[in-house]
């Protein structure tokens, strides 16, 4: 009997649920019992003795069918370790479904459960309510779900990201919040009905209950677009009070120079007030608010004054030490014409921006042109990376805050490649398989999204921060269909099976190269089908993965062992990023990943891995500036570990302790402020560890150059475009 007459045979699970026939699967388990190559003949002539008239196949006959096979042919061991193998899918889902076993893991202090969010001190009261009630969701979530989809979830085929929220709940996952509509128009939190502010002071004191309440009532990021426009009309209300001030005690050729002094001052002060909230709220999950703020295109006096005191105040740093704040995340934007040359109006700004990054890591960069090439139109990221399409309303307007995700659902393609075993056509075959499970993971998702209610998070649904204010009758999918949300497939691990099908450097492989790409454009053909099926935007999102990079390895390794330069760095590598461990220069790097984005537009970041820069930001400055043309998000990462108990600036050594100072060997994080990135955000690992696989790749990094070496490298790259247009003329 030949495979191929399974073609077009459906299998029905005990679910009820139906998919076509893979081998793959039967293949996977005959090889692990060691079935010789006849006998998988005679395995597959009784399989195909079994089918149903209509040419189906159940599960529960296929199992059957595999035990009398093993047992007829004297095969005893290896039916007893085939009965293992179910027996143990069986107690996988008896023990993911138990409340009390999660609990119980919690409580053990399972580093996988404790540290599975950097975000999240599991030592504190309400981090451990959350941690506790959200292992109870994470158990009655998996009921919830589809079947086939919760096991794939288990198994490590997908994953579905933050079950200890979705679906227990109907809750979102990260926004753009229209902060000007709320601000402007006034709005509601508990019994407080808040009118629009006064002052610049006033209104930061707003933005920080508004983003401690969003972050409650949904479990992603949180963004506020354009911030010093949003917020430099209420420090012009603070301007008019000083004047009119002035009128009364100040000559009148002075009035507006004391009245710019004291406006400058009130700045200064909200948006240090702003910083220091932010890092002191708690939001009712357990954790500071996952906050992004973006500005960088404002150009009038206020709006540069907020810019200019955004950075003044991070590069400051947070208290006595003055340590680096992990939040807010600033993302800044460059445009030409604007700020990203020597006279354009705001260049002196982008100094500002560079300083900063050298010594704090953010501002991550936003440049104008490629942004908006790849995504439609310019506006920040959700969170740390999840980008929304161009969209406009009924009547023509387009509409950037306001609008949100629905959840992500991640598909574990290293272990696509690893059962595929080096065979390209059955690595498509299985990447079927495994998108028809994410596309009823994520349609699931949508519909359990639609079933909240506006009076389950008033301040969301009815009081502006998605835009529109509904009524407790409205239904909450008017700010979900037609596109005007996102709900995202993720990926990971491209450079996994780059290396399972081409090798170690298959980096410098243009058919390995396009191959990879070409994965991504799959995905995101299937994203643009679903969405013309649905009204719903599907979207390709480049999955961070903080402790994905973890889990899908440690479940292929128990499932495939340890696999060169796939499974046996204890991490996978996340979305399209080069591997860690080598270093090509920041031009390479980003050259090779530029275009991945094109394809996951709804969700993208790119790094580069630097020395301590401080002393060089013209360096940085350079990378930027060629970058520009080329990638549409960009992240620094370089050295700003301190530590307080000799002095020591830099990068801090990782050991199996944690990170340790070079100089003392402190590592308590007391005394010391160690800072990495994490994945889209940074972490302070001393004080929140990381688990096992995201502390491995983070002790993997490769400094890609030095600062003299990346100044060079930028003219060489500019002289080369130079010549390339000069041939072109």
């Amino acid at each position: 009997m030949q495979k191929t007459e399974f073609d077009n045979v459906i299998i029905i699970k005990k679910s009820g649920d139906k998919t076509p026939f893979y081998d793959y699967k039967l293949e996977y388990i005959l090889d692990q019992l060691s079935v010789s190559p006849a006998l998988k003949t005679t395995f597959y002539k009784r399989l195909a003795a079994a089918m149903s008239v209509d040419n189906s196949l159940k599960t529960t006959a296929i199992r059957e069918v595999m035990n009398n096979f093993l047992l007829d042919n004297d095969l005893i061991d290896e039916q007893h370790q085939y009965q293992k193998f179910y027996e143990q899918d069986q107690a996988m889902w008896a023990k993911a479904t138990d409340i009390e076993q999660n609990i119980k893991q919690l409580f053990d202090k399972n580093s996988r459960v404790v540290h599975e969010n950097a975000n999240k001190d599991s030592k504190v009261f309400n981090t451990q309510r959350d941690l506790q009630a959200g292992r109870s969701s994470k158990a009655i979530g998996l009921k919830m779900l589809p079947k086939v989809v919760a096991m794939a979830h288990l198994r490590g085929d997908i994953h579905w990201h933050d079950l200890d929220y979705s679906p227990a709940t109907p809750e979102t996952n990260c926004c753009l919040v229209d902060f000007s509509n709320m601000l402007n128009n006034g709005f509601k939190i508990g019994n407080a009905k808040v009118s629009s502010p006064k002052s610049i002071q006033t209104a930061t004191a707003q933005v920080a209950q508004i983003i401690a309440n969003v972050a409650s009532l949904q479990y992603g990021g949180i963004s506020f677009d354009r911030a010093d426009e949003v917020l430099a009309p209420f420090a012009e209300l603070n301007y008019q009070k000083h004047i009119k001030e002035a009128e009364e005690w100040v000559a009148e050729d002075k009035r507006a120079d004391y009245a710019k002094q004291r406006t400058q001052k009130d700045i200064y002060d909200a948006m240090q007030a702003l910083e220091y909230e932010i890092n002191t709220l708690y939001s009712s999950q357990g954790q500071t608010p996952f906050t992004t703020v973006s500005f960088g295109l404002g150009t009038n006096w206020f709006e540069r004054e907020i810019q200019k005191d955004i950075f003044k105040i991070r590069i400051k740093g947070l208290g006595v030490e003055q340590r680096t704040a992990i939040f807010p995340k600033l993302t800044y934007a460059l445009k030409k014409g604007l700020n990203l040359n020597p006279g354009d109006p705001n260049y002196d700004i982008k100094q500002l921006a560079v300083d900063c990054s050298t010594k704090r890591m953010y501002p991550d960069i936003l440049n104008y042109d490629s942004l908006t090439d790849i995504t439609g139109n310019f506006k920040a990221p959700m969170g740390c990376r999840s980008f929304l399409p161009k969209w406009t309303d009924a009547d023509g307007k387009e509409v950037n805050a306001g609008r949100m995700n629905l959840g992500v659902v991640t598909v574990n393609l290293p272990r696509i490649a690893l059962y595929a075993n080096g065979d390209m056509e059955k690595f498509w075959t299985i990447f079927k398989d495994k998108m028809h499970v994410v596309h009823q993971a994520l349609a699931y998702r949508i519909e359990r999204c639609k079933e909240a209610k506006p009076a389950n998070a008033p301040l969301l649904y009815k009081y502006g921060a998605f835009g529109k204010r509904l009524t407790d009758d409205d239904s909450v999918d008017e700010l979900f269909n037609n596109e005007r949300a996102t709900v995202s497939v993720g990926y990971i691990g491209l450079y996994e099976v780059g290396a399972s099908f081409f090798g170690h450097g298959w980096e410098q492989n243009a058919d390995a190269h396009a191959f990879t790409v070409e994965i991504v454009r799959q995905l995101n053909l299937l994203c643009q089908k679903w969405s013309k099926e649905s009204g719903y935007h599907y979207s390709l999102y480049s999955t961070p993965a903080e402790s994905l990079t973890d889990t899908f390895c440690q479940d292929d390794i128990k499932k495939f062992g340890k696999v060169a330069d796939i499974t046996d760095k204890e991490y996978y590598t996340n979305s399209f990023h080069y591997d860690v461990r080598k270093n090509p220069n920041p031009f390479e790097k980003l050259t090779f990943e530029e275009a991945y984005p094109h394809y996951a537009s709804a969700g993208f970041i790119h790094y580069c891995e630097y020395p301590n820069l401080k002393q060089n930001p013209k360096a940085l400055e350079a990378v930027w500036d060629w970058a520009y043309d080329h990638v549409g998000y960009l992240g620094t990462n370089t050295s700003i570990d301190q530590c307080f108990k000799c002095g020591f600036k830099g990068d801090f050594n990782a050991t199996a302790r944690g990170f340790v100072c070079p100089q003392c060997g402190n590592h308590d994080p007391k005394y010391c402020d160690v800072v990495k990135r994490t994945c889209g955000y940074l972490g302070n690992p001393q004080a929140r560890p990381m688990v096992h696989g995201r502390h491995e790749e983070i002790a993997s990094r490769v400094k890609h150059m030095t600062g003299g070496m990346i100044k060079n490298a930028a003219e060489h790259e500019k002289s080369k475009q130079s010549d390339t247009q000069r041939v072109a003329r």
